[in-house]
């Protein structure tokens, strides 16, 4: 079991990320490795392609609108069938009209798209969600304070055994993949997004996000487990200091801070075997960040 789950959740990045890595940071599974190899042979480039795609759950949602949904949700099957079949995606994202849903919605969702996926490609959609201080998408779910509440405590304990709980019941809600934890630093009071962060320390930061990802994942990364979920850090890097202290706007950092302090959180979590990474979504020091080559 644990090898298709790992498989399921790293194939979209082994294929993002097959250049320039000398060595990987967590052991890797030669059973596995052998097993995505040999799916790579034989996939077309367009199926590649497809793989790097993500896709909001509301575009595959009955309502004729791509930004929502009608009530209750029930998944356009044509619009599936054209996601899947057509353009081969390989993730899907969050829930449909920003609404927590019952596990049995969950259940139905992720299983009919699933269900398509494998019948067309034979791999697995990554469906993720954003499940940050508790699983705030799913009806009946447990809730955590906020990331900043949480770093306020200075105890990793806690925070570890909150994540191992959100996992939990993520994975109740048939999802394996969670856009969690936020390792930005909070460095400016104007920024509107504080408290997604656990402050301003990179010691703090660090030491909250190693337990935040030990209560997701468990102590294996190559073997998450039922009860677990693949992390995902974000937003790498320099996010949260935007130069205007507007969200989504340009930063402007001085490279010995960018690489001391915004880069140390990134730096321990990949070492520590976070099975994946948001990158930031912006430009810092005049260079889109997806564009950075250093």
């Amino acid at each position: 079991m644990y090898k298709s789950i790992y498989f399921i959740l790293l194939f979209p990045l082994l294929l993002a990320c097959n250049q320039g890595i000398k060595k990987a940071s967590t052991a890797l599974d030669k059973t596995v490795e052998n097993r995505i190899d040999s799916i790579l042979s034989k996939m077309t480039l367009e199926e590649k392609v497809g793989q790097m795609g993500q896709y909001t759950v509301d575009v595959i949602g009955k309502g004729g609108n791509l930004y929502a949904s009608d009530e209750p949700f029930e998944i356009d099957l044509a619009m599936l069938d054209t996601i899947i079949g057509r353009y081969k995606v390989g993730s899907i994202l969050n829930t449909s009209n920003n609404r927590a849903r019952t596990p049995e919605v969950w259940e139905y969702t992720v299983k009919t798209i699933q269900e398509r996926a494998l019948r067309e490609t034979g791999i697995p959609v990554v469906y993720g969600i954003d499940a940050i201080h508790g699983v705030t998408y799913t009806a009946g779910a447990t809730f955590f304070p906020q990331q900043i509440g949480m770093g306020a405590t200075f105890n990793p304990a806690l925070m570890e055994q909150g994540s191992r709980i959100s996992a939990y019941e993520t994975r109740a809600s048939n999802i394996p993949w969670n856009f969690a934890p936020i390792l930005d630093l909070g460095r400016d009071a104007r920024w509107p997004r504080q408290w997604e962060t656990f402050g301003e320390d990179p010691f703090l930061v660090k030491q909250m996000g190693l337990a935040s990802i030990r209560g997701f994942q468990g102590d294996n990364p190559n073997a998450i487990g039922n009860e677990h979920v693949a992390a995902c850090l974000k937003h790498f890097m320099g996010y949260g200091v935007p130069a205007s202290g507007k969200d989504r706007t340009p930063a402007v950092i001085t490279e010995s801070e960018l690489r001391e302090k915004h880069f140390e959180p990134f730096r321990a979590a990949v070492e520590a075997g976070v099975l994946s990474v948001m990158v930031n979504s912006g430009i810092v020091n005049n260079v889109s960040t997806h564009a950075d080559h250093r």
